[in-house]
């Protein structure tokens, strides 16, 4: 009688080249939660920051690498085999486990700041390979719109800003404070060009020439503007605004003013105070953008007070930190109380402008 044949070992069937990428996909969308709060790894060894910085510049090439060699072989058909597309996906997923290593490598007592922004960078190369797999996945091979998106992808542009990182945390805070002042600076052109034009919305609501309906019969303002409330300001609008715009400007006065101290006087070791001031001084370009916001018409000056009240308050905690730190090595003789004084000079004649809202 016959011996019975041996069981044979099941061979695990591997998912279709596409499937494989889909999952892919999802797995590295998976990875982003983590590293946004990803805390540093213990370690005994001494921080050496060339080679960290060695470590994470090869990362990110070889994940451009893996980006690149990734996109060659599913552009053009027929599609790599099952087993081919495995060995990719395994590639691009040590590419990107590599560069999440690296970043965990960093330690907090090189700062925050720093920590953030090679965080960031982080982040943007796991989210631009995600939509490299999304559009290998989607997108038809050899297709027009396969070679556009392809072109326009993240992962690269993310990977290539890796170099431009500020190695260390008194850069980092330059690089975020010069940021902010920009935001700040761009805010108050936008509301100077509005109050100029007397036309909050740049004319897009303004139709009176092309409306028909419209007889011409409305009443002007003391500027010449249409008597509307719901899209223009009214003369009481008009008056608050000034103040207003004031205040900005004494806010875009302030981040350059700090961001000059850190510049000339920031020390490297300080990494503590340094974050301090960032941190404070991201908080004014936000609080900027919700006051620029209210004064929009219709106009709340309720709100207005308000917002500038925040503003305020953000705008002195930060002339504070700044006082107190050692950017500020002779704070009694410096520029600090002057813009206080500008500051609440803003901030009375709001109140006063405002202050029948509070009657009513």
């Amino acid at each position: 009688m016959a011996s019975a044949a041996a069981p044979t070992a099941a061979v695990p069937t591997l998912a279709p080249p596409l499937e494989q990428i889909r999952h892919l996909a999802v797995e590295l969308r998976l990875l982003l939660p983590g590293v946004r709060v990803g805390e540093a790894r213990e370690t005994t060894k001494e921080f050496n920051p060339e080679t960290f910085w060695r470590r994470l510049n090869a990362a990110a090439v070889n994940v451009s690498r893996e980006a690149t060699t990734l996109t060659e072989v599913f552009s053009r058909v027929p599609l790599p085999s099952p087993q081919e597309t495995q060995r990719f996906c395994e590639q691009v997923r040590a590419a990107i486990t590599a560069v999440i290593a690296v970043y965990y490598s960093l330690p907090k007592d090189q700062g925050i700041t720093l920590r953030k922004l090679v965080r960031n960078a982080t982040l943007d190369i796991i989210d631009g390979m995600a939509q490299l797999v999304d559009v290998l996945f989607i997108t038809p091979a050899q297709s027009p719109e396969n070679s556009d998106l392809i072109s326009y992808n993240s992962v690269w542009t993310a990977c290539q800003q890796v170099p431009r990182i500020p190695r260390d945390n008194k850069a980092a805070a330059l690089s975020m404070l010069t940021k902010s002042v920009d935001f700040v600076k761009d805010a108050h052109e936008e509301m100077e060009q509005a109050v100029e034009e007397c036309d909050p919305y740049c004319g897009l609501l303004n139709d009176t020439e092309d409306n028909p309906d419209n007889h011409g019969d409305e009443e002007d303002d003391g500027l010449g503007c249409p008597n509307n409330r719901d899209l223009y300001w009214s003369e009481e609008d008009q008056e608050l605004i000034i103040p207003c715009l004031a205040l900005v400007r004494a806010s875009k006065a302030c981040l350059k003013k700090i961001r000059i101290s850190v510049a000339e006087n920031g020390k490297k070791d300080q990494v503590a105070q340094l974050d301090d001031i960032v941190d404070i001084s991201d908080e004014i370009s936000p609080s900027v953008d919700d006051l620029a916001l209210s004064i929009y018409p219709p106009m709340c000056h309720l709100t207005v007070r308000i917002n500038s009240a925040k503003l305020v308050s953000v705008l002195k905690k930060a002339l504070e930190i700044t006082k107190a730190s050692h950017v500020t090595p002779q704070p009694e003789d410096s520029w600090i109380p002057l813009l206080i004084n500008a500051v609440d000079h803003c901030m009375n004649r709001i109140k006063e402008l405002t202050q029948n809202e509070l009657e009513l």
